[in-house]
């Protein structure tokens, strides 16, 4: 009898499994190279890749990682870079003031040339700290972090995680939460990375796990409706698509313990 107990236990605990998260792809490894220093996340182009360390960039070659450019904020006014992305030939860096609240936020702006910083953007106060964000479409699209642990802020959880749509000129016109399922796959941290795929879905990652979380808009209502997960060799963190590779779906990862950038296809 207590045999057939543990066994519907087992097929409960599968069935729950397999209805909130898919686990249909997986990430293969193709290289890996290994900087002197990777914090944060990790931006690509055609040619480089880019490291985001909390308030220092390197810009490396694709072929060997021979880092060819470095930059270091000198000011101590930045504080917490948690992410980029390469728009035309500027490096966009999400930037917050973590852990200290309440929350500001910023982005900073770079040539991919020179990494010479070139511009700003500031959120300034905003229920959140801005951890990505991607221009798709003809909008910006800024996911605003949210903390289940001591980096809570104004008595909110992981639960007020946004993603926020705005106009290229930085008008917000829409806003979405994130699932219950993909949030508990966060808990107690919040997304550290994301950005929109070719296929028109929403690839995203959490703060540790080597899973990415694919997402869509919904139909209608206000969270974003899940579609699976693809396990990763990278772990959390803020990764990049390599868009200069058409036929793949090729990811740049991180792993913070031991410095590398991880390249990997998903099969």
């Amino acid at each position: 009898m207590r045999a057939f107990w543990l066994t519907i236990l087992v097929a409960v605990i599968y069935s729950t499994t397999c209805r909130t998260h898919s686990f249909g792809q997986k990430a293969q490894e193709i290289k890996r190279f290994q900087p002197k220093l990777v914090q944060q996340g990790v931006a690509v182009d055609q040619t480089y890749f880019y490291v985001v360390n909390n308030h220092s960039l390197t810009k490396h070659t694709k072929t060997d990682g021979k880092q060819v450019a470095a930059w270091e904020d000198t000011t101590g006014l930045l504080k917490h870079m948690n992410s980029g992305v390469i728009i035309g030939q500027k490096l966009y860096c999400t930037h917050s003031n973590y852990p200290n609240v309440p929350m500001a936020s910023s982005i900073e702006i770079f040539d991919t040339a020179t990494l010479r910083h070139i511009g700003t953007h500031s959120f300034g106060l905003f229920p959140g700290s801005v951890t990505w964000a991607d221009f798709y479409k003809g909008y910006w699209w800024v996911a605003f972090a949210n903390y289940s642990d001591k980096a809570s802020a104004e008595g909110r959880d992981n639960r007020w995680t946004t993603l926020v749509k705005f106009s290229e000129n930085w008008q917000q016109l829409e806003a979405w939460t994130f699932p219950d399922n993909v949030l508990q796959a966060f808990s107690p941290k919040s997304t550290s990375g994301g950005t929109w795929g070719t296929d028109g879905l929403i690839y995203c990652t959490g703060h540790d796990k080597p899973e990415l979380y694919v997402l869509k808009l919904p139909e209608r209502g206000s969270t974003l409706q899940y579609v699976k997960t693809i396990l990763t060799i990278s772990e959390g963190q803020a990764f990049a698509i390599d868009r200069s590779r058409k036929d793949k779906l090729v990811l740049y990862g991180i792993t913070r313990k031991d410095n590398y950038v991880v390249v990997s296809i998903v099969e």
